[in-house]
């Protein structure tokens, strides 16, 4: 079990959002060690983006990369804690059509070691949506580093068995994103 150098890799288009209120890009410190990884795995990064902490806006932009057949993966850092402007399981919940229960729960258990009984305020998560795989991690850099170590690097290489996420995502349909956008217009004015 674990990654297969003899096989072939598969690089994902993965697309990455920091939510956050008060971090530019200078300051994305957890978004850049993502971006960072995941190029250095051999993926592509097909989109990066900073957005406040507004549900619609994280939404609306979710929405819009889940419809592109050309992205396969999000990434998202930041806003799944418990304050008052924490929103993203709520922003991208309901986008999902099934949950990947068994992330949330061993990101926990992985970062249990880093940061005790704190970690049972991690509301990560992840899900599938039209064939787009989407992992939330908490806005921190050092939990970033655990979910990617522990978790997305191995699951996101299309080496890595006995399963991965990467060959259900490769599957996607390939949709040009301009007929999105018109069937969009479309039944706006119907």
């Amino acid at each position: 079990m674990g990654i297969d150098l003899a096989g072939e890799f598969k690089p994902l288009n993965i697309a990455l959002l920091t939510v956050s209120d008060s971090r530019g890009p200078e300051q994305d410190t957890s978004g850049q060690f993502l971006a960072d990884n995941l190029l250095e795995a051999g993926h592509h990064l097909a989109a990066r983006r900073i957005l406040p902490d507004d549900v619609y806006l994280i939404r609306a932009l979710i929405a819009h990369w889940i419809a592109d057949p050309s992205v396969h993966a999000v990434l998202i850092t930041g806003g799944t804690g418990f304050s008052e402007r924490d929103s993203t399981p709520e922003a991208v919940g309901p986008l999902l059509d099934k949950t990947v229960d068994g992330f949330g729960e061993e990101f926990r258990r992985l970062s249990a070691a880093e940061i005790a009984s704190s970690t049972i305020q991690s509301r990560a998560f992840g899900g599938l949506s039209n064939h787009t795989v989407i992992f939330c991690l908490p806005g921190s850099t050092g939990a970033c580093r655990t979910g990617w170590n522990g978790i997305l690097r191995n699951q996101l290489d299309s080496r890595h068995s006995p399963c991965n996420f990467a060959g259900l995502v490769l599957r996607k349909p390939d949709k040009p994103l301009h007929r999105v956008n018109e069937q969009i217009a479309t039944r706006a004015t119907n």
